[in-house]
Protein backbone atom coordinates (compact mmCIF):
# COMPACT_ATOMS: atom_id res chain seq x y z
CA UNK A 1 0.00 0.00 0.00
CA UNK A 2 3.08 2.47 0.81
CA UNK A 3 4.47 1.76 -2.65
CA UNK A 4 1.01 2.90 -4.46
CA UNK A 5 -0.14 5.37 -2.37
CA UNK A 6 4.28 6.93 -2.87
CA UNK A 7 3.30 6.35 -6.93
CA UNK A 8 -0.26 7.76 -6.99
CA UNK A 9 1.24 10.90 -4.97
CA UNK A 10 4.16 11.15 -7.90
CA UNK A 11 1.16 11.13 -10.24
CA UNK A 12 -0.82 13.71 -8.27
CA UNK A 13 2.47 15.97 -8.15
CA UNK A 14 3.35 15.44 -11.82
CA UNK A 15 -0.06 16.46 -13.20
CA UNK A 16 -0.12 19.72 -11.09
CA UNK A 17 3.05 20.97 -12.64
CA UNK A 18 1.85 20.05 -15.87
CA UNK A 19 -1.14 21.79 -15.12
CA UNK A 20 1.04 24.78 -13.80
CA UNK A 21 3.06 25.24 -16.61
CA UNK A 22 -0.03 25.26 -19.09
CA UNK A 23 -1.43 27.80 -16.94
CA UNK A 24 1.93 29.85 -17.08
CA UNK A 25 2.09 29.43 -20.95
CA UNK A 26 -1.80 29.95 -21.61
CA UNK A 27 -1.37 33.17 -19.36
CA UNK A 28 1.83 34.27 -20.96
CA UNK A 29 0.35 34.29 -24.59
CA UNK A 30 -2.93 35.84 -23.19
CA UNK A 31 -0.48 38.72 -21.86
CA UNK A 32 1.69 39.57 -24.28
CA UNK A 33 -0.88 39.81 -27.42
CA UNK A 34 -2.84 42.29 -25.74
CA UNK A 35 -0.08 44.67 -25.21
CA UNK A 36 1.05 44.19 -28.02
CA UNK A 37 -2.15 45.07 -29.90
CA UNK A 38 -3.04 48.18 -26.85
CA UNK A 39 0.61 49.25 -28.23
CA UNK A 40 -0.45 49.31 -31.86
CA UNK A 41 -3.61 50.75 -31.44
CA UNK A 42 -2.47 53.58 -29.07
CA UNK A 43 0.51 54.26 -31.93
CA UNK A 44 -1.57 54.61 -34.63
CA UNK A 45 -3.97 56.76 -32.94
CA UNK A 46 -0.96 59.03 -31.57
CA UNK A 47 0.37 58.95 -35.15
CA UNK A 48 -2.97 60.41 -36.97
CA UNK A 49 -4.28 63.05 -34.44
CA UNK A 50 -0.78 64.05 -33.31
CA UNK A 51 2.06 62.89 -35.64
CA UNK A 52 0.46 63.46 -38.45
CA UNK A 53 -0.30 67.58 -37.92
CA UNK A 54 2.83 67.94 -36.26
CA UNK A 55 4.82 66.14 -38.87
CA UNK A 56 2.84 68.44 -41.76
CA UNK A 57 3.84 71.61 -40.23
CA UNK A 58 7.82 70.61 -40.23
CA UNK A 59 9.98 73.03 -41.97
CA UNK A 60 12.37 70.65 -42.80
CA UNK A 61 11.93 68.32 -45.85
CA UNK A 62 14.87 66.10 -45.06
CA UNK A 63 14.01 65.86 -41.60
CA UNK A 64 10.66 64.73 -42.25
CA UNK A 65 11.51 62.08 -45.12
CA UNK A 66 14.14 60.87 -42.25
CA UNK A 67 11.09 60.20 -40.15
CA UNK A 68 9.28 58.43 -42.59
CA UNK A 69 11.79 56.25 -43.30
CA UNK A 70 12.24 55.29 -39.76
CA UNK A 71 8.79 55.25 -38.04
CA UNK A 72 7.16 53.42 -41.00
CA UNK A 73 8.41 49.51 -40.26
CA UNK A 74 7.77 50.47 -36.57
CA UNK A 75 4.03 51.61 -37.39
CA UNK A 76 3.71 48.81 -39.97
CA UNK A 77 5.09 45.96 -37.80
CA UNK A 78 1.73 46.05 -36.05
CA UNK A 79 -0.76 45.37 -38.99
CA UNK A 80 0.47 41.87 -38.37
CA UNK A 81 -1.85 42.01 -35.20
CA UNK A 82 -4.26 44.81 -35.70
CA UNK A 83 -5.76 46.96 -38.77
CA UNK A 84 -3.51 48.65 -40.71
CA UNK A 85 -2.71 52.88 -39.88
CA UNK A 86 -3.48 53.27 -43.63
CA UNK A 87 -4.37 57.11 -42.79
CA UNK A 88 -0.85 58.06 -41.55
CA UNK A 89 0.55 55.41 -43.33
CA UNK A 90 0.25 56.46 -46.74
CA UNK A 91 1.78 60.08 -45.54
CA UNK A 92 4.43 57.75 -43.67
CA UNK A 93 5.25 56.35 -47.03
CA UNK A 94 5.08 59.17 -48.98
CA UNK A 95 8.11 60.77 -46.72
CA UNK A 96 10.03 57.47 -46.98
CA UNK A 97 9.76 58.00 -51.01
CA UNK A 98 10.72 61.65 -50.85
CA UNK A 99 14.31 60.53 -48.87
CA UNK A 100 15.11 58.26 -52.29
CA UNK A 101 14.12 60.84 -54.07
CA UNK A 102 16.70 63.44 -52.53
CA UNK A 103 19.19 60.63 -53.13
CA UNK A 104 17.85 60.29 -56.85
CA UNK A 105 18.32 64.12 -57.14
CA UNK A 106 21.87 63.91 -56.01
CA UNK A 107 23.26 61.02 -58.87
CA UNK A 108 20.77 62.88 -61.45
CA UNK A 109 22.98 66.15 -60.86
CA UNK A 110 26.22 64.20 -60.77
CA UNK A 111 25.71 62.42 -63.92
CA UNK A 112 24.63 66.20 -65.66
CA UNK A 113 28.14 67.31 -63.74
CA UNK A 114 30.08 64.80 -65.20
CA UNK A 115 28.23 65.05 -68.57
CA UNK A 116 29.67 68.86 -68.59
CA UNK A 117 32.94 67.74 -67.87
CA UNK A 118 33.08 64.71 -70.62
CA UNK A 119 33.75 62.62 -67.88
CA UNK A 120 31.57 59.41 -69.60
CA UNK A 121 32.23 56.51 -67.17
CA UNK A 122 31.90 58.76 -64.35
CA UNK A 123 28.16 60.16 -66.01
CA UNK A 124 27.28 56.36 -67.03
CA UNK A 125 27.69 55.63 -63.15
CA UNK A 126 25.80 58.33 -62.35
CA UNK A 127 22.81 57.86 -64.84
CA UNK A 128 22.32 54.28 -63.16
CA UNK A 129 22.47 54.66 -59.93
CA UNK A 130 19.79 57.85 -60.66
CA UNK A 131 17.64 55.04 -62.23
CA UNK A 132 17.87 52.30 -59.97
CA UNK A 133 16.96 55.34 -57.09
CA UNK A 134 13.73 56.70 -59.37
CA UNK A 135 13.13 52.74 -59.39
CA UNK A 136 12.66 52.42 -55.68
CA UNK A 137 11.01 55.78 -55.14
CA UNK A 138 8.49 54.84 -57.24
CA UNK A 139 7.61 51.83 -55.66
CA UNK A 140 7.34 53.02 -52.29
CA UNK A 141 4.90 56.12 -54.25
CA UNK A 142 2.41 53.06 -55.31
CA UNK A 143 2.71 52.02 -52.22
CA UNK A 144 1.45 55.49 -50.57
CA UNK A 145 -0.94 55.50 -53.31
CA UNK A 146 -2.21 52.44 -52.36
CA UNK A 147 -2.62 52.65 -48.37
CA UNK A 148 -3.61 56.35 -49.47
CA UNK A 149 -6.95 54.98 -51.15
CA UNK A 150 -7.23 52.05 -48.95
CA UNK A 151 -8.12 54.72 -46.26
CA UNK A 152 -10.71 56.12 -47.64
CA UNK A 153 -12.23 53.14 -49.02
CA UNK A 154 -11.70 54.66 -52.57
CA UNK A 155 -11.37 52.60 -55.93
CA UNK A 156 -10.38 54.65 -58.08
CA UNK A 157 -11.36 52.29 -60.63
CA UNK A 158 -14.66 52.00 -59.93
CA UNK A 159 -17.32 53.04 -63.03
CA UNK A 160 -18.99 55.89 -61.99
CA UNK A 161 -16.71 57.70 -59.86
CA UNK A 162 -17.90 57.72 -55.92
CA UNK A 163 -16.00 60.14 -54.33
CA UNK A 164 -14.56 58.83 -50.65
CA UNK A 165 -16.43 60.46 -47.44
CA UNK A 166 -13.53 62.90 -45.87
CA UNK A 167 -14.53 63.64 -42.76
CA UNK A 168 -11.75 66.67 -41.95
CA UNK A 169 -9.59 69.34 -44.02
CA UNK A 170 -6.40 66.69 -42.79
CA UNK A 171 -8.41 64.29 -44.52
CA UNK A 172 -8.78 66.02 -47.76
CA UNK A 173 -5.24 66.74 -47.67
CA UNK A 174 -4.16 63.07 -47.11
CA UNK A 175 -6.45 61.62 -49.92
CA UNK A 176 -4.98 65.06 -52.34
CA UNK A 177 -1.47 63.83 -51.60
CA UNK A 178 -2.05 60.44 -52.32
CA UNK A 179 -3.32 60.90 -55.57
CA UNK A 180 -0.01 62.94 -56.14
CA UNK A 181 2.08 60.36 -55.15
CA UNK A 182 0.20 57.94 -57.34
CA UNK A 183 1.34 60.75 -60.41
CA UNK A 184 4.46 60.96 -59.58
CA UNK A 185 5.15 57.15 -59.38
CA UNK A 186 4.32 56.75 -62.84
CA UNK A 187 6.66 59.58 -64.03
CA UNK A 188 9.43 58.35 -61.71
CA UNK A 189 9.00 54.92 -63.10
CA UNK A 190 9.51 56.37 -66.74
CA UNK A 191 12.98 58.03 -65.60
CA UNK A 192 13.81 54.93 -64.21
CA UNK A 193 13.03 53.06 -67.59
CA UNK A 194 10.21 51.33 -66.31
CA UNK A 195 12.34 49.02 -64.04
CA UNK A 196 9.49 49.21 -61.09
CA UNK A 197 6.50 48.50 -63.08
CA UNK A 198 4.01 51.22 -62.12
CA UNK A 199 0.70 50.60 -63.71
CA UNK A 200 -0.08 53.75 -65.71
CA UNK A 201 -4.02 53.39 -65.43
CA UNK A 202 -3.16 54.96 -62.00
CA UNK A 203 -2.63 58.76 -64.12
CA UNK A 204 -6.34 58.71 -65.28
CA UNK A 205 -7.58 57.43 -62.05
CA UNK A 206 -5.77 60.48 -60.48
CA UNK A 207 -6.88 62.65 -62.90
CA UNK A 208 -11.01 61.64 -62.14
CA UNK A 209 -10.68 61.42 -58.41
CA UNK A 210 -8.93 64.82 -58.19
CA UNK A 211 -12.57 66.01 -59.21
CA UNK A 212 -13.63 65.12 -55.65
CA UNK A 213 -11.38 67.84 -54.22
CA UNK A 214 -12.38 71.74 -53.73
CA UNK A 215 -9.67 73.15 -55.78
CA UNK A 216 -9.98 76.55 -54.39
CA UNK A 217 -9.54 75.94 -50.99
CA UNK A 218 -6.43 73.18 -51.81
CA UNK A 219 -4.70 76.01 -53.55
CA UNK A 220 -5.12 74.74 -57.10
CA UNK A 221 -3.66 71.48 -56.90
CA UNK A 222 -6.38 69.02 -57.91
CA UNK A 223 -6.31 70.79 -61.18
CA UNK A 224 -2.97 71.28 -61.38
CA UNK A 225 -2.97 67.37 -61.38
CA UNK A 226 -5.49 66.62 -63.61
CA UNK A 227 -3.62 69.30 -65.87
CA UNK A 228 -0.23 67.22 -65.77
CA UNK A 229 -2.24 63.91 -66.74
CA UNK A 230 -4.05 65.73 -69.96
CA UNK A 231 -0.56 66.78 -70.95
CA UNK A 232 1.02 62.82 -70.55
CA UNK A 233 -2.43 61.45 -71.66
CA UNK A 234 -4.10 63.72 -74.07
CA UNK A 235 -7.10 61.02 -74.80
CA UNK A 236 -8.38 61.66 -70.80
CA UNK A 237 -8.10 65.89 -71.24
CA UNK A 238 -11.98 66.98 -71.67
CA UNK A 239 -13.73 68.34 -74.26
CA UNK A 240 -13.80 72.43 -74.59
CA UNK A 241 -11.14 72.00 -71.30
CA UNK A 242 -8.80 74.57 -71.19
CA UNK A 243 -5.01 74.51 -71.93
CA UNK A 244 -3.53 72.66 -69.50
CA UNK A 245 -0.59 75.05 -69.04
CA UNK A 246 -2.87 77.58 -68.60
CA UNK A 247 -4.77 75.60 -65.74
CA UNK A 248 -1.05 74.86 -64.60
CA UNK A 249 -0.02 78.61 -64.38
CA UNK A 250 -3.60 79.55 -63.47
CA UNK A 251 -3.25 76.53 -60.74
CA UNK A 252 0.41 77.99 -59.49
CA UNK A 253 -1.14 81.23 -58.89
CA UNK A 254 -3.92 79.89 -56.89
CA UNK A 255 -1.14 77.83 -54.72
CA UNK A 256 0.26 81.29 -53.83
CA UNK A 257 -3.01 82.77 -52.52
CA UNK A 258 -3.67 79.77 -50.39
CA UNK A 259 -0.01 79.37 -49.41
CA UNK A 260 1.01 76.18 -50.19
CA UNK A 261 2.45 76.41 -53.51
CA UNK A 262 2.60 72.67 -54.81
CA UNK A 263 1.24 73.35 -57.72
CA UNK A 264 4.48 75.08 -58.89
CA UNK A 265 6.06 71.88 -58.13
CA UNK A 266 3.40 70.23 -60.47
CA UNK A 267 3.96 72.98 -63.40
CA UNK A 268 7.83 72.64 -63.25
CA UNK A 269 8.23 69.07 -63.42
CA UNK A 270 6.09 69.32 -65.95
CA UNK A 271 7.81 72.00 -67.69
CA UNK A 272 11.25 69.93 -67.24
CA UNK A 273 8.90 66.61 -68.95
CA UNK A 274 8.13 68.09 -72.37
CA UNK A 275 11.22 70.21 -72.73
CA UNK A 276 9.86 73.61 -72.34
CA UNK A 277 12.61 75.55 -70.56
CA UNK A 278 10.60 78.53 -71.45
CA UNK A 279 7.63 77.50 -68.53
CA UNK A 280 10.75 76.38 -66.47
CA UNK A 281 12.36 79.71 -66.23
CA UNK A 282 8.83 81.55 -65.66
CA UNK A 283 7.99 79.07 -62.99
CA UNK A 284 11.02 79.52 -61.22
CA UNK A 285 11.08 83.33 -61.19
CA UNK A 286 7.59 83.53 -60.68
CA UNK A 287 8.16 81.03 -57.19
CA UNK A 288 11.42 83.17 -56.19
CA UNK A 289 9.16 85.90 -56.46
CA UNK A 290 6.50 84.37 -54.19
CA UNK A 291 8.93 84.63 -51.29
CA UNK A 292 8.58 88.05 -50.68
CA UNK A 293 4.84 88.06 -50.44
CA UNK A 294 2.90 84.25 -49.66
CA UNK A 295 2.01 83.91 -46.15
CA UNK A 296 2.54 80.10 -45.60
CA UNK A 297 -0.39 78.06 -44.77
CA UNK A 298 0.67 77.08 -41.08
CA UNK A 299 -0.65 74.03 -40.49
CA UNK A 300 0.61 72.91 -44.03
CA UNK A 301 3.91 74.35 -43.61
CA UNK A 302 5.47 70.97 -44.67
CA UNK A 303 3.78 70.90 -48.24
CA UNK A 304 5.62 74.46 -49.27
CA UNK A 305 8.34 73.79 -48.23
CA UNK A 306 8.55 70.43 -50.25
CA UNK A 307 7.76 72.66 -53.67
CA UNK A 308 10.66 74.57 -52.69
CA UNK A 309 12.96 71.46 -53.08
CA UNK A 310 11.24 70.39 -55.87
CA UNK A 311 11.73 74.15 -57.72
CA UNK A 312 15.19 74.49 -56.16
CA UNK A 313 16.43 71.12 -58.02
CA UNK A 314 15.08 71.89 -61.09
CA UNK A 315 16.82 74.92 -61.01
CA UNK A 316 19.81 73.27 -60.08
CA UNK A 317 19.24 71.02 -63.11
CA UNK A 318 19.58 73.34 -65.32
CA UNK A 319 21.91 75.66 -63.95
CA UNK A 320 24.40 72.30 -63.81
CA UNK A 321 23.59 71.33 -67.11
CA UNK A 322 24.22 74.80 -68.57
CA UNK A 323 27.17 75.78 -66.28
CA UNK A 324 28.84 72.63 -64.14
CA UNK A 325 27.28 73.89 -61.20
CA UNK A 326 23.75 74.43 -58.77
CA UNK A 327 21.90 77.73 -58.83
CA UNK A 328 24.32 80.24 -56.50
CA UNK A 329 21.96 81.76 -53.89
CA UNK A 330 22.15 85.19 -55.63
CA UNK A 331 20.63 83.91 -58.49
CA UNK A 332 17.80 81.77 -57.79
CA UNK A 333 14.95 82.60 -60.13
CA UNK A 334 17.22 83.46 -62.94
CA UNK A 335 18.36 81.27 -65.58
CA UNK A 336 21.35 83.64 -66.72
CA UNK A 337 24.92 83.05 -65.34
CA UNK A 338 25.25 86.61 -66.12
CA UNK A 339 26.95 88.51 -62.84
CA UNK A 340 25.73 91.46 -60.91
CA UNK A 341 28.53 92.93 -59.07
CA UNK A 342 25.76 95.10 -57.12
CA UNK A 343 24.98 94.06 -53.24
CA UNK A 344 27.61 91.47 -53.52
CA UNK A 345 27.43 89.70 -50.24
CA UNK A 346 32.21 89.53 -48.77
CA UNK A 347 33.07 87.95 -46.08
CA UNK A 348 35.55 89.38 -43.53
CA UNK A 349 38.71 87.10 -43.13
CA UNK A 350 40.29 89.23 -40.32
CA UNK A 351 38.61 87.01 -37.81
CA UNK A 352 40.18 84.19 -39.54
CA UNK A 353 44.01 85.39 -39.34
Amino acid sequence: MSILATYAGRLVAARNKLALLATVVLFAGCSANPIHKVTGTVLANYAESEATPYVMQMSDPKMACALGEGVDPLIYSFSRINDAPDTSGSLLMLLAANCMEYRAWEAELDYLRADYEGNVPQAKDARERAKRLYALTAERRLIAFQRAMAAYDFDPAKEPLECPFLFSEQDEITFLLGLLTGLQAVVNDANSGARAGIPRNIAPQAERAATCIDNEKTGGLPNAVRAMVWLLLPDTRPELSPDPWKVLENSSAMGVKAGMRASMALEAVAAETFGRTDVLADVIHRFAEADDTIEVWEKYRLADFVAEYIIQFSSDKYWTAEYGYRTPQAFFGKMSSEQNNENIETMSLEGLL
